[in-house]
């Protein structure tokens, strides 16, 4: 997440802040510009062609700060989402759907920020994008959530967003590393494999590297559940849960990408490394930059007690699946210039 500061008084600013603690003034996230804009009190923002913005609708129910395009409407990012919690659902539901809320974001700004095409399912009904945000255990919406994706539709369990079930599941799973916002990119990289692994020559490659994704899905779902992963799966895969399917080490090697992007990102912007060439290859990003500072932020988070940041290892193999990504990202960006 890049730098902010409040064009007011230069404090400097958090992505989701509504106001400036230092000045007082009322903020606002503007899509259009990438940046927090100041607003009137009334939630009145004018950009620099005269265009009149109000803050999102949502701002008192999920703490949206973005603006949308008419008084009294929802921002781009709410847009998204298709299904949510009524509003008679308990309190800590409702909290559970603003945290959903708050990493849908911050997913759409790092999306925003590679320069990928966002399309609702109002905008593209056959291959926009939306999100069903529900409540496992019968809470609020559902008795059973299953987080995935389906032709645009990603559907998250909100539970995921409650800090001590999410790592009694981790632990269950023996999973490394568990979080809300990674739920979001992960299942977004089955969305982007759906709209850009297209065409013969890019389909041939994406089999080449991640392999055969004609291989029967539920048959490896109750293989990988009954039988674990393979041995030696560290050396050609970036998690276990990667080694299921074609359609999973793809997904979870576009999260890896996207954490280690932003990640990197958030550094440069706030002074911690230098920024990454546009022209290096992904591949050389990870050893030369990403493998020294991901190494110092394990060793700082230790220093406070806490386990790795970022507790994985990526040999030679998941290096050239990130290159994939990578490139199939780049390309797609090209042709929308």
């Amino acid at each position: 997440m890049k730098a902010f500061t409040c064009r007011e008084c230069g404090n400097r600013l958090y992505f989701e802040n509504s106001a400036c603690v230092s000045c007082g003034t009322r903020l606002a996230y503007s899509r259009e510009e990438r940046e927090i804009v100041p607003v009137s009190p009334d939630g009145m923002y004018v950009d620099s062609e005269r265009y009149i913005w109000w803050v999102c609708t949502n701002t008192l129910i999920t703490g949206c700060t973005w603006l949308a395009r008419t008084e009294g409407g929802m921002c781009f990012a709410c847009e998204l989402t298709n299904t949510r919690p009524n509003d008679a659902a308990p309190a800590f539901v409702r909290e559970q759907y603003s945290l959903a809320e708050q990493a849908k974001r911050h997913l759409v700004v790092e999306l925003d920020a590679l320069g990928l095409e966002l399309r609702t399912k109002q905008a593209d009904p056959a291959e926009g994008l939306t999100f069903d945000l529900l409540a496992s255990d019968g809470i609020a919406s559902t008795p059973d959530v299953v987080i995935g994706h389906d032709s645009g539709v990603i559907t998250i369990d909100l539970a995921e967003s409650d800090d001590a079930y999410r790592e009694h599941v981790r632990a269950t799973l023996d999973e490394p590393y568990r979080t809300l916002l990674g739920h979001f990119r992960h299942e977004v990289g089955h969305y982007f494999e759906w709209q850009l692994v297209r065409g013969p020559e890019v389909m041939r490659r994406c089999t080449e590297v991640f392999g055969d994704e004609s291989i029967p899905y539920d048959e490896a779902l109750q293989r990988h559940y009954s039988e674990g992963p393979p041995a030696g799966w560290t050396e050609h895969y970036i998690s276990t849960y990667a080694t299921m399917h074609p359609f999973e080490d793809f997904a979870e090697t576009w999260a890896h990408f996207l954490h280690i992007r932003d990640t990197l990102d958030s550094a440069a912007s706030h002074g911690l490394s230098a920024p990454v060439p546009d022209d290096m290859p992904f591949s050389q990003v990870v050893t030369d930059v990403w493998a020294p500072l991901s190494a110092a932020l394990n060793v700082i988070n230790r220093s406070m007690g806490h386990d790795d940041l970022y507790p994985f290892v990526i040999p030679p193999a998941v290096l050239d699946k990130l290159d994939f990504v990578a490139t199939v990202v780049q390309d797609s960006t090209t042709r929308l210039r």
